[in-house]
């Protein structure tokens, strides 16, 4: 999840926006954002495709990377 929660991060930033003001654009509350950004591992996942979706991306299966 660490990846996820560091793209909506960095990407949220790019646009300038605080937590509180990400959380009014998508319609999601302001502690989830917060979790999801901490990298919180029980999250929704329609939750998490709609915080991407405000950057055209969206979480979908794949294979886990070895680090």
């Amino acid at each position: 999840m660490n990846s996820i929660a560091k793209c909506i991060k960095e990407n949220r930033k790019k646009l300038g926006l605080t937590q509180k003001e990400f959380a009014i654009r998508t319609g999601l509350g302001l502690r989830f954002v917060r979790e999801l950004e901490q990298g919180k591992e029980s999250v929704r996942m329609d939750k998490v495709n709609t915080a991407l979706k405000m950057f055209g991306l969206e979480a979908v299966p794949g294979k886990i990377e070895k680090e």
